[in-house]
């Protein structure tokens, strides 16, 4: 029972990188080094972002529609059920967020 095992985070490690007691004087810095991960507001800015790529998209194809009888109907639907989605999401995201808010701020000491 030599050998810690690493442990796995969220971005995971490669059985490469793995530190154990046998080849931990073998490894460089660059080996250990671990990505670091992205925190809640960076993956709620990447989340907005798509949310507003998905809008300007379903905006721009309506618009395409509307001047170009070439564009197929059923991607304009696509392109606007997607939106939709995406924004029932985000606003479904906003509410939990902001009760659990609530929730925490209510709480007595």
């Amino acid at each position: 029972m030599n050998e810690i095992g690493a442990i796995s985070g969220v971005s995971g490690s490669s059985p490469e990188t793995q530190i154990t007691v046998s080849n931990i004087g073998a490894l460089s810095p660059a080996d250990t080094a671990q990505p670091v991960a992205e925190g809640f507001d960076a993956m709620l800015a990447e989340a907005i972002g798509t949310l507003d790529e998905k809008v300007a998209e379903a905006d721009r194809m309506v618009a395409q529609f509307a001047v170009d009888e070439n564009t197929p109907i059923h991607q304009v639907t696509i392109a606007l059920e997607e939106a939709r989605m995406a924004v029932e999401l985000a606003t479904q995201v906003r509410e939990r967020l902001t009760e659990g808010y609530r929730q925490l701020m209510n709480m007595q000491l």
